[in-house]
């Protein structure tokens, strides 16, 4: 989710690595925890993610994940070019590969293949192109040379190609705010509003998704990768009908890299 608005060249020293452990509750209650890594070098980028259920819903669901996209950094811009990830439960497990160029999805493959279902409204090759893949598109690059924390930040609207669904979505400036990580980032943050449309490659009758789709009090808390003008989340809310769903760091260490460093982790 929460794209790159991606159009004035990065210096060399633009360079950073966040590391980042996040908790997602519901109504208050814990449901899951994950961790998130991100290396922005002056020509590539990498990120990686794994979480898993906690508490009461580990005990109903017993799911965890990961997932990890690379990619080049050109003229500024983050190109995506490979994603993977992996969703494993009691009763299965799955894992997406895709991989992109220019912007473009090349080839995608779900494994296991999924069953055919009609009512899914058909991806087609135009909404392949010009895409992110989802965890590329939580990488927001601000605009501009001025501080990348400001209402321009959430000027962004992107698609997303997470291998079954094509959507879009649109950030709009709300507010600035500050918080205080239990180890790690402490300073404001840029609050965006989300909104989500669905564009091909879902079932247009399922609550879940039309829920979404009218939804208009989401929120994403971005805050930024020191020595970058890259802005990720720190915190995202989403109201649901059994409360509210929240995914928030408790760590967030976020550290700026010079180049000679940089070039050493290569």
């Amino acid at each position: 989710m929460f794209a790159a608005m991606l159009t004035v060249a990065a210096p060399a020293a633009a360079q950073g690595k966040l590391e980042a452990r996040y908790d997602v509750t519901l109504a208050g209650i814990l449901v899951g925890t994950g961790a998130w890594t991100v290396d922005i070098l002056d020509d590539q980028y990498s990120a990686a993610a794994s979480g898993g259920a906690t508490g009461l819903l580990k005990a109903l669901a017993h799911g965890t994940g990961t997932g990890s996209s690379q990619g080049r950094i050109v003229n500024g811009a983050l190109i995506p070019a490979s994603y993977i990830a992996t969703i494993s439960s009691s009763k299965k497990s799955e894992t997406i590969r895709m991989s992109l160029a220019g912007g473009n999805v090349k080839d995608f493959v779900i494994e296991p293949s999924p069953p055919v279902d009609p009512k899914r409204i058909p991806v087609n090759d135009a909404h392949k192109r010009g895409v992110f893949d989802p965890m590329s598109a939580t990488l927001l690059r601000a605009p501009g040379t001025t501080d990348p924390l400001g209402p321009s930040a959430c000027h962004a609207s992107t698609g997303i190609f997470d291998g079954r669904m094509r959507y879009d979505l649109r950030l709009d400036f709300k507010r600035m705010d500050t918080v205080k990580s239990g180890k790690g980032y402490q300073g404001p943050v840029v609050v965006c509003a989300i909104f989500f449309s669905p564009i091909a490659g879902y079932v247009p009758d399922r609550f879940a998704i039309k829920y979404l789709a009218a939804e208009r009090n989401m929120e994403i808390w971005l805050a930024p990768i020191a020595g970058t003008r890259v802005l990720v989340p720190y915190r995202l809310t989403i109201p649901t009908p059994l409360g509210t769903g929240k995914l928030e760091a408790t760590e967030f260490n976020t550290t700026a890299l010079p180049p000679q460093t940089a070039a050493k982790t290569r």
